[in-house]
């Protein structure tokens, strides 16, 4: 017999600000509000503040599927080849096995929910951060975790035009 995942784990009831907080590459910082490890594997759900003008590089999740929900600034998001704007309120599914990216457009530093499912994402942060925020790193490096992680690293991240 199946069961539920989510039956074998405990709620979690967070304040804001609260949560697992984690870097991602400079200027993206990440507040999981649950993790795979909290939801049986399930899902992730986390904020990422992101900085004005920023984002992070075109990639791909083999196994993950992923949505944004923008909270705060003005977004272009890359879906396969084509391209979108999403405002306060937007949303955007990103499916596995198709190349994605966002950016944020602002001069100020945006916010966006980010969902993953299956869970697990937090793992590859907690190893990718400590790489990238000093500055520039290793690119071979980089991308070995983001091999790793069941994701390709394809390019770099989206421009302004």
């Amino acid at each position: 017999m199946e069961t539920n995942h989510l039956l074998e784990t405990s709620q979690t009831v967070l304040a804001e600000g609260e949560g697992l907080r984690l870097q991602s590459g400079p200027g993206r910082d990440l507040i999981f509000k649950v993790t795979g490890d909290d939801t049986g594997g399930t899902f992730d759900y986390f904020i990422v503040e992101v900085a004005p003008r920023s984002g992070p590089p075109l990639h791909v999740h083999h196994l993950q599927e992923e949505t944004i929900h923008v909270l705060k600034g003005h977004f272009k998001i890359r879906i396969g080849d084509e391209i979108f704007y999403l405002k306060e309120g937007g949303f955007a599914y990103l499916p596995s096995k198709i190349p994605h990216a966002f950016l944020n457009m602002t001069d100020e530093s945006g916010e966006v929910i980010v969902v993953y499912v299956p869970g697990g994402g937090h793992h590859f942060y907690e190893e990718l951060g400590p790489l990238t925020r000093g500055g520039r790193p290793d690119p071979k490096t980089v991308a070995q975790v983001f091999e790793k992680y069941g994701m390709t690293l394809l390019g770099p991240p989206l421009s302004q035009d």
